[in-house]
């Protein structure tokens, strides 16, 4: 039997899943294209990425999160691939980009990542893998990793934004 905690706990790490997605449309609500692409992370310094960049490795690393999840499920410990994030941003022209399409893919992607959850029986919650950069990791620790990732990507995009 499922302990009441941990069950209370995925259901809460789940909607956040829906939340922070939600949120992240807020901000983008009145963002057009020439502040999504201009503007940029002043951290990073000239090679900050802008926010259609970061929205675009947010679309992408959660179909990289989700496949990472499916491959758990379906194999014994298995080695989770590695991804470069900045090759990707390049290769894959993030900039260039349309701002609505990226966030329909992500907002789709992220549906069936939460259907995903939702299905998992306790077998398959205590299923792992081996993370390229984490060592053991478990579908607590996948599910846990996505708002994680959101939360600090929010952040980013809404200072990039501020300016």
């Amino acid at each position: 039997m499922l302990d009441c905690d941990v069950e209370r706990t995925r259901k809460s790490h789940i909607r956040l899943m829906f939340n922070t997605l939600a949120v992240l449309s807020y901000i983008l609500e009145d963002v057009d294209t020439g502040r999504a692409t201009t503007l940029r992370d002043l951290n990073d310094g000239d090679k900050g990425w802008t926010t259609l960049e970061v929205l675009c490795h947010l679309r992408d690393y959660d179909r990289i999160f989700l496949d990472r999840a499916r491959q758990m499920v379906a194999e014994t410990d298995p080695q989770l691939p590695g991804y470069d994030h900045e090759r990707l941003a390049v290769e894959r022209r993030y900039n260039e980009q349309d701002l609505a399409t990226v966030l329909a893919d992500l907002q789709a992607s992220r549906a069936a990542f939460i259907a995903f959850f939702e299905s998992l029986d306790e077998v398959q919650w205590q299923r792992a893998g081996i993370h390229p950069e984490r060592g053991r990791f478990t579908m607590d620790d996948a599910l846990i990793q996505v708002g994680q990732h959101d939360a600090i990507h929010l952040e980013q995009i809404t200072r990039i934004l501020r300016g």
